[in-house]
């Protein structure tokens, strides 16, 4: 049993450090406000694994419960993926990576078809 606890505190130890290296400015960056006021504010898509393993070895030799043998391990990927920009009234989403589907496209184009439509509402 006592090795249990043992895996589990170190899966609890990789765990936090992890959670002490993302927050939520990893992934909705700070803004960056230009001279001439446009702000951009960037946004990066965050992959992170984790794997941990641990085991008694007792020996013929040793046949101590003090025995524990285990490792764990994490990594994390963060990737830049687009660009929020704000110019006065208008919001444009500028993606680093092309466009994977037509749905990618469509939802890219959401923005853009608002602001026309509420232009549009407000000339009339």
């Amino acid at each position: 049993m006592e090795s249990t606890n043992k895996a589990d505190s170190m899966a609890q130890s990789t765990i936090e450090r992890m959670k002490s290296m993302i927050d939520v400015n990893t992934i909705i960056g700070k803004s960056i406000v230009s001279e001439n006021g446009i702000t951009i504010i960037p946004i990066s898509k965050v992959t992170y694994g984790f794997a941990s393993g641990g085991s008694d070895f007792i020996s013929k030799k040793d046949n101590s419960k003090d025995l524990f043998g285990g490792g764990s391990g994490a990594g994390v990927t963060i990737s830049p993926v687009a660009f929020l920009v704000i110019n006065n009234d208008d919001v444009k989403l500028l993606q680093i990576e092309s466009f994977s589907s037509a749905l990618d496209r469509i939802i890219a184009m959401v923005p853009d078809i608002a602001d026309k439509i509420s232009k549009m509402i407000k000339n009339k």
